[in-house]
């Protein structure tokens, strides 16, 4: 499919689409053909919609996984293929939503303490102190912080949606990096792979916080994008309001930060209930 590839890649670059949006779509598609054992552009919709069944039966996908899958093929075979046909139909899962699990200041604290070494408790500060995705801290470069005392920031490269921007660079975190530089005296990438070639990869990263949190005896759920809800949760308890924690996240709709208001155990303590609030009535 090298041919029926790069004319994907060409329609994506086109419109815009982010390097690692691109990478997951190709992917998506050429486990498409590997699955069917057939070219993608000779499918028809039944066929496409047995392999996002064999994600969701045999691979056991969240849904959110399937649906990108989806998304890739129906660029594939809208924008590319131009079957815009709505007897061709590639289905999107509704994706239950469920608030993950936040975790408290004290346990953030346990968590970076029981980092395995001095460069996976630096990764996991930054990511906390900055409410980086995953992708965003592996991706740092030294050049990226930004220490000035009338600056005092992060800048963000080629974040969701290919939109850069700065984020928090607090004195705590500035004197956390500045030990890890001494030791570590990192060059371009701010976190580099074995060879020094590259960042390291979110692979690594997400088995440093497993290891970490195993030793803090926080259990099993959820990975590194956990520092990033406690970043948000955490401000907005502090009083942080909505629009900056958009901007700091990184968000494109407010209403994508808003769902932290669920999580932030003041909202919930400071509201009374309606009981509370009713008053004898004299008969």
């Amino acid at each position: 499919m090298t041919a029926l590839r790069d004319r994907m890649v060409d329609a994506m670059v086109l419109r815009g689409f982010a390097a690692r949006t691109q990478m997951s779509y190709v992917a998506a598609v050429r486990g498409l053909a590997r699955y069917t054992h057939q070219a993608p552009d000779t499918l028809s919709a039944d066929e496409v919609q047995g392999y996002l069944l064999h994600l969701i039966r045999d691979k056991k996908l969240a849904y959110a996984s399937v649906n990108q899958a989806s998304c890739a093929c129906r660029f594939l075979f809208r924008e590319v293929l131009g079957r815009h046909d709505p007897a061709f139909d590639i289905p999107m899962a509704k994706v239950p939503k469920h608030l993950p699990r936040v975790l408290s200041r004290g346990e953030v604290y346990r968590l970076l303490e029981a980092a395995p070494n001095l460069r996976a408790r630096t990764l996991l500060k930054i990511t906390y102190a900055a409410g980086l995705r995953v992708s965003e801290v592996c991706d740092l470069k030294v050049s990226d912080i930004e220490s000035a005392p009338d600056r005092m920031c992060l800048k963000v490269r080629d974040g969701k949606g290919g939109k850069d921007r700065y984020t928090l660079l607090s004195p705590c975190l500035l004197e956390a990096l500045r030990e890890y530089w001494r030791a570590a005296r990192p060059k371009e990438w701010l976190f580099p792979n074995s060879s020094g070639d590259g960042p390291i990869s979110i692979n690594c990263a997400q088995r440093w916080y497993g290891a970490a949190r195993d030793a803090a005896g926080l259990g099993k759920e959820g990975g590194i994008h956990s520092l990033r809800h406690a970043f948000a949760t955490h401000l907005l308890e502090s009083g942080v309001d909505l629009p900056t924690l958009q901007r700091l996240l990184g968000h494109g709709h407010i209403s994508t930060t808003m769902r932290y208001l669920h999580l932030a155990q003041s909202h919930l303590t400071a509201t009374v209930s309606p009981l509370d609030l009713l008053k004898p009535t004299l008969h």
